[in-house]
């Protein structure tokens, strides 16, 4: 069995949003109520809490203070405190490793977007136009394609310009992959290319972000000209929002059209496995920028959980001298930012920079999955 998303759009009603906005204030108290007890237990009896301790913890202070949390449905505020169980487990994971651990902290207001039923059933029932929640009523809903499998959970989001969404994780049966004609291909992901095909084919960066900057920029001046809690501030706030919002959503439809092309033309799919977050931290800020606007991450990330449906297979390989390495004769040439011709003075091969990258990461894609071309220019 695996796990499928489905995300549709929901518009409950001006009553329906006032108590969506009190769930989620609701739970927003309950995890840093969570946060503060395991934090204080911790630091004065020397003692861990786990999540089945403070479930224990959720029903006293039910019987404390029922007003607003009775209002809540009860499973929505247990897995509450399983984010927090989530977010300790995480941090003491990064520890443990060594990275930057970032201890769990707690949400201010209006920080806490989302809240999740863990259950269906009793807890939210799905049909054609609308879903009914627990505790806040049949909401309208854009359902724009059909919700296939055994519906797990339900998770209620609210994004920073006011837009609702729902969330519905499925349970399905593997499919039988479909036979194809086997077609692999290696890509070079880039700033000044998004993306090089070993084939040849080169995918230019359509630079969303670079063609918002303008307004941004001027948008958040504005914001920062209004005094901080003032309902100009929100407004402006709001506009900023939304031009993000805009970018996000002009980038999540190019990743989407782009890797749905990827999974239908070939059964192999080669990507570097790329270390974006130190890449950033180790380049300057305007190229950090460029970083950011390409979304290698992104694509890489739909084309995998689109590759199972179709039937192909997405390899990550290690991109040590992909680019320096000659994708005919082996030889490693050193290479500046500037140099964009692969040159190599010992078999005379003559391509892009990246167009011989993509070769040498398709080269060691095949060998990965145990096949090897017969020529290295594919």
């Amino acid at each position: 069995m695996s796990l499928k998303a489905y995300k549709f759009r929901i518009y409950p009603t001006h009553a329906q949003e006032t108590t969506l906005n009190q769930t989620l204030e609701t739970c927003r108290r309950v995890y840093n109520r969570t946060l503060a007890l395991r934090k204080d237990e911790y630091e004065q009896e020397h003692k861990t809490l786990g999540f089945y301790d403070t479930e224990k913890y959720l029903v006293q202070w039910k019987k404390e203070d029922p007003t607003y949390l009775s209002k809540v449905h009860s499973q929505v505020l247990q897995n509450v405190q399983m984010r927090v169980d989530l977010a300790f487990k995480a941090f003491f994971r990064r520890v443990k490793q060594g990275e930057k651990p970032g201890y769990p902290r707690f949400k201010g207001y209006g920080r806490y977007d989302s809240f999740t039923y863990p259950q269906a059933g009793s807890a939210f029932q799905l049909s054609s136009s609308i879903i009914k929640l627990s505790k806040i009523g049949d909401v309208k809903i854009k359902q724009h394609r059909e919700v296939i499998g055994n519906q797990k959970t339900c998770t209620i989001s609210r994004s920073a310009t006011g837009k609702w969404s729902v969330s519905i994780v499925c349970e399905i049966e593997p499919k039988l992959k479909p036979e194809r004609e086997f077609r692999a291909v290696g890509i070079d992901l880039g700033v000044k290319n998004l993306a090089v095909l070993s084939n040849g084919e080169v995918i230019k960066p359509p630079r969303f972000y670079m063609g918002e900057e303008k307004e941004l920029v001027k948008a958040q001046r504005k914001m920062d000209a209004a005094k901080k809690g003032s309902k100009l501030h929100s407004k402006r706030r709001k506009v900023v929002a939304r031009i993000h919002e805009r970018i996000t959503n002009k980038r999540k439809d190019f990743c989407d059209k782009l890797s749905l092309s990827l999974v239908q033309n070939y059964s192999l799919i080669v990507f570097e496995d790329l270390k974006t977050n130190q890449m950033i931290q180790q380049e300057d800020c305007y190229i950090a920028k460029h970083i950011y606007d390409v979304a290698w991450n992104q694509l890489i990330n739909m084309t995998t959980y689109k590759a199972e449906d179709a039937g192909s297979v997405v390899v990550l390989v290690n991109p040590y001298n992909t680019t320096k390495m000659c994708s005919q004769c082996g030889t490693i040439i050193h290479k500046s930012l500037k140099d964009r011709v692969h040159d190599c003075p010992v078999c005379g091969l003559k391509i892009d920079r990246d167009h011989n990258a993509a070769i040498n990461i398709l080269r060691l894609g095949m060998q990965s999955v145990g096949s090897i071309p017969r020529s290295p220019l594919l």
